[in-house]
């Protein structure tokens, strides 16, 4: 394999983070990672979150102003983080709200395609037992994005 004749820094565009709405340390940790990156690179931040199907038991899930509800807490989540990135500085944020199955595939087979990032900035999700397995979303998201990824503890 050849070397390149001189070095090819990186540049990100758009960078997209993860925000769980349970693991507020991990979130807040990553969110300082991606406002920093988005800030030197003076890239387009989205902010994205995901209604998790298990959070909405079945009974809730039959009731209409429930589900709206979990959106509307989980969209509240997500404008906090954007109004708190604009206040540090980024110009550009775009808030994403999906909703559906595992929370790494709608990321992956819905938000990722719409916003295209070059770089994906989650948290560790190592607090909360919410998910099977602690770090599930970020190692799954790892594997199986199109753009680099960054796991912040």
């Amino acid at each position: 394999m050849s070397e390149p004749d001189e070095f090819t820094p990186l540049f990100f565009n758009r960078v997209l983070l993860t925000v769980d709405e349970d693991d507020s340390t991990s979130t807040q940790r990553a969110f300082r990672y991606a406002v920093t990156v988005a800030r030197d690179y003076q890239a387009h931040l989205g902010v994205c979150s995901v209604i998790e199907s298990q959070d909405i038991n079945i009974y809730d899930s039959m009731t209409p102003s429930k589900v709206q509800e979990k959106r509307d807490a989980v969209q509240a989540v997500v404008d906090r983080y954007a109004a708190d990135a604009k206040k540090a500085g980024i110009k550009d944020v775009t808030g994403f709200v999906g909703e559906g199955g595992d929370v790494d595939d709608t990321i992956l087979d819905e938000i990722i395609p719409d916003f295209q990032p070059d770089l994906i900035v989650c948290g560790a999700d190592t607090q909360f037992a919410s998910h099977r397995v602690a770090g599930t979303v970020s190692v799954q998201l790892a594997k199986k994005a199109p753009a680099s990824v960054i796991v912040v503890r």
